[in-house]
């Protein structure tokens, strides 16, 4: 059945300004390429992905299971392979053999303390957040490979009773990775690292039950929602929703208000890495705003 015009128009939620879902869709019909086409048409109504879409953007895969970035040469990077893995969750491929290699990848690169760290290769080349030995940039990559193993987990759990530990197959590995987070965390629920690192491992801990190690950090998310990028705010939303936090959940109430407010006359919002990424934020926010699933 097709979506209703109402379920397409605003974004559902207790705020006093909405998303318009409708401009939002347009925006990604308009200045999208085929992938990006495809993720909105998944999101939406779970439109099957044509096989050479799916191909295409599991393309450049490297032998071990990761992606490499586009600055890191032939290397396989974590960051990289994470947003490729958002992608390709945008179009319901985690089960599909590419992602599976990325996964188990992933998962093969956790250091004994539960972090993770990108390549000592890449040194020379790395943007700040992905810098191989910094301790900021390691919190980051390690926030972000830890939620991408716990949403293979969650996704594992809904298809079936093979394994219904919290993670899944990557269960220890969460919980390493779950234990580390919260032992990088102040007092104060804020982190050493960058603002991304928080919603991500917000999103690890609500997962492991650790409630409270992610309520602290949501308070300090909150207070600087208001200051936060357009890209930014779709990308927490869309992380947070992942992990099964209810839209009328107080926080996600208020990323969705600060949604609204930002979205631009012509549909989208505005990423930080460039306009170039403006159709990748927007698809964050269709996500954290699209209907939850019933039955």
């Amino acid at each position: 059945m097709a979506d209703s015009p109402r379920r397409d128009r605003v974004c559902a939620g207790s705020v006093s300004a909405v998303v318009d879902l409708e401009a939002a869709i347009g925006f990604v019909v308009a200045h999208g390429d085929a992938v990006e086409r495809a993720r909105l048409s998944w999101l939406r109504n779970g439109t099957p992905v044509p096989a050479e879409v799916l191909e295409t953007a599991e393309v450049g895969q490297a032998p071990d299971g990761g992606w490499p970035a586009t600055w890191g040469g032939d290397v396989a990077s974590i960051d990289a392979t994470c947003f490729r893995l958002a992608e390709l969750d945008d179009l319901g491929a985690l089960g599909r053999p590419a992602a599976r290699r990325a996964l188990d990848w992933l998962a093969s690169r956790q250091q004994a303390d539960g972090s993770w760290d990108e390549d000592p290769s890449l040194a020379g080349s790395a943007p700040e957040w992905a810098r191989p030995g910094d301790p900021e940039a390691g919190l980051f990559v390690t926030a972000n490979a830890a939620f991408w193993l716990t949403v293979a987990g969650l996704d594992a759990r809904a298809a079936g009773p093979l394994d219904h530990r919290v993670g899944g197959v990557y269960a220890g590995v969460v919980q390493g990775a779950a234990q580390s987070l919260a032992a990088r965390l102040r007092p104060d629920g804020s982190w050493p690292s960058f603002l991304a690192a928080g919603w991500l491992s917000a999103a690890v801990l609500h997962r492991q039950d650790m409630f409270q190690e992610s309520a602290r950090i949501q308070v300090v998310l909150a207070e600087r929602l208001t200051a936060m990028s357009p890209g930014d705010v779709a990308w927490l939303a869309a992380t947070l929703r992942r992990v099964g936090i209810d839209p009328q959940d107080w926080i996600m109430v208020r990323a969705l208000r600060r949604l609204a407010e930002t979205q631009r006359s012509d549909g989208g919002w505005e990423s930080d890495d460039g306009h170039q990424f403006d159709v990748h934020s927007t698809l964050s926010a269709i996500r954290a705003c699209r209907p939850a699933p019933t039955g």
